[in-house]
């Protein structure tokens, strides 16, 4: 497989009409999709296991302090993605910018070290816990002397402060994360990772399995992280509507490519089905040619 045609810098922008007609192995980046400034950058991002090729050609850039939305079915590569972002896989080509610096990121803990944290589907909360405990799992505020004991009354002040600053309501920190609703224990792990001093934060499929009342929380969480401010956000997501809702941008990937990105204001649900459709008919003509 070749790598996705990427448009040059300056180059004309590219009519929603001649998007539509194009093959969906292109790239549709109209004029202007690609923010000002940025956070992190993926350049021709390529990762095979053996004979299978998960990403082939990734591009996409992150803007400092926007949200983007990265939309794709199952097999897409999102996940492999999140990966390579997080510093779980190495890529096996292409090149990555944090901040504006080419980085390959060694580990996940290179990647924390840089401002990177994931909240990840099974959100990684230990539900017998307290909220508190589970906001410094593995970082524990400890007090000084000899015996190196837990100092439980500053990491509650503290975890009760960071809940409050980005307006995440509980009863008390000491309620065990198993008591609360999906969409609260998806706060929580948000508010760790914010807690943690992140500059680029990933969530993946934040609102999977979430009802509507659920699924408007994190949203709203989301957007008050953003008006916050310091924070780029990206977002993988199944919903179409929802993204286009939230994000600042949306990248579309098929088959481990990216093959559509548009400013959410510019685009919508109608032409992102479109376009799925029209990579599932070339999918089908081109198994019934062989």
């Amino acid at each position: 497989m070749s790598d996705p045609q990427q448009p040059a810098p300056g180059a004309s922008a590219a009519s929603t009409g001649d998007a539509a007609s194009s093959s969906t192995r292109g790239v549709t980046s109209p004029q202007g999709a690609q923010p000002a400034r940025e956070a992190l950058r993926g350049d021709g991002l390529v990762k095979r296991f053996g004979a299978v090729t998960a990403l082939d050609g990734v591009s996409f850039t992150l803007g400092a302090g926007e949200i983007l939305g990265v939309l794709g079915d199952n097999g897409a590569g999102k996940s492999t993605l999140v990966k390579i972002l997080t510093g779980y896989h190495q890529q096996t080509a292409g090149t990555l910018y944090v901040n504006g610096s080419e980085t390959l990121l060694r580990s996940v803990d290179h990647a924390r070290s840089l401002g990177i944290e994931c909240v990840y589907q099974d959100l990684a909360l230990a539900n017998s816990l307290s909220i508190y405990h589970n906001m410094f799992l593995n970082r524990e505020i400890v007090r000084r002397g000899p015996l190196r004991l837990l100092d439980h009354r500053r990491m509650r002040e503290i975890a009760a402060q960071c809940l409050d600053d980005i307006g995440v309501h509980v009863p008390s920190v000491d309620l065990p994360v198993e008591r609360l609703s999906g969409g609260q224990r998806q706060a929580i792990a948000v508010a760790r990772a914010v807690h943690s001093n992140a500059k680029i934060l990933l969530l993946d499929e934040p609102l999977a399995a979430m009802g509507a009342r659920e699924a408007a929380l994190i949203l709203d969480l989301v957007m008050r992280l953003k008006e916050k401010g310091g924070l780029s956000i990206i977002m993988i997501m199944h919903n179409y509507a929802q993204t286009l809702d939230i994000a600042d941008r949306i990248v579309l990937m098929q088959r481990g490519r990216v093959t559509f990105e548009q400013h959410s204001a510019q685009t919508s649900v109608a032409e992102l089905m479109e376009i799925v459709r029209r990579e599932y008919r070339a999918m089908r003509a081109a198994g019934g040619a062989r």
